[in-house]
């Protein structure tokens, strides 16, 4: 498939994502905002060579989403994980004075996709809104891999005690079903400029307190439906610590979370530069 049908494909898992989603709720949503299509990379001369980042298709996955709450029906339903179930998604964390996880998410990844748009990446996201119910994690995993994404990362935060801070990016480890063997290695490589990346920009500090810890800013599960059932090299960043106090001074300054969005930014094509 060439380089434009696929495009024009992403679009089209994207828009049947969102429309799919949203009938199971009943409800009528107005067409999705132009934020969660792909723009054309910048054209290239046919005698020039293109750059890593100009013949690239990127998923970036705000996390959660603002409706959420709204219909447990819908996101507690079990959905396949990679080899047993999880629920559809969940509504996320928030600081201690309600700042919620999916607004921060929705709110960097919007960030990053106009940094990666203008370094020609083709960008597509697995929701257009922070107003929405899901997509589930079987749903937004599978929109990177119909979109034969270049990478795939799922942007969070966590929520853990406070007094323990800092960033962490998840690679997969090998799932249940084994179905994701292939993506292990590039993931992982993707995984060590992302953190080098992200620290650099927002002088985060690598976490050391979740669990699957391989080394500082830096986890391995095989319980995450998104990198199960990955199919494209993909990941999880979990950019800071939400219910610890200087965490979440960070998560609610619209300065810190440009700057997470440049980490982001920095370490996607630090690994599409390397590939």
């Amino acid at each position: 498939m060439g380089r434009a049908q696929l495009r024009r494909s992403a679009v089209a898992v994207a828009l049947a994502v969102g429309f799919a989603v949203t009938a199971c709720t009943g409800e009528t949503l107005p067409p999705p905002s132009t934020a969660g299509t792909p723009v054309s990379a910048t054209p290239v001369p046919s005698e020039s060579v293109a750059t890593p980042s100009q013949t690239a298709v990127v998923v970036l996955d705000p996390g959660h989403n603002g409706g959420n709450a709204s219909a447990p029906e819908l996101i507690n339903r079990p959905v396949p994980a990679g080899g047993f179930s999880k629920p559809c998604n969940t509504t996320g964390t928030a600081t201690d004075g309600g700042y919620p996880e999916h607004a921060f998410t929705f709110d960097v990844v919007q960030r990053a996709a106009v940094l990666l748009r203008t370094a020609g990446v083709t960008v597509v996201l697995t929701r257009s809104d922070n107003a929405g119910v899901g997509p589930c994690v079987d749903a937004r995993a599978a929109l990177a891999n119909d979109s034969r994404a270049d990478l795939a990362v799922s942007v969070h935060a966590d929520g853990a005690a406070p007094g323990t801070r800092g960033f962490h990016v998840i690679e997969p480890d090998l799932a249940p079903d084994g179905g994701n063997a292939a993506i292990l290695a590039p993931s992982r490589d993707a995984a060590a400029h992302l953190r080098t990346a992200f620290a650099a920009a927002t002088g985060q500090p690598p976490a050391t307190y979740p669990g699957g810890l391989v080394e500082p800013g830096l986890t391995r599960r095989d319980d995450l439906a998104g990198l199960n059932l990955a199919r494209v090299p993909a990941l999880f960043i979990e950019c800071a610590n939400m219910r610890d106090p200087e965490d979440a001074a960070h998560v609610t300054d619209p300065e810190w979370r440009q700057r997470a969005a440049q980490g982001i930014t920095d370490g996607v094509l630090g690994y599409l530069s390397s590939r």
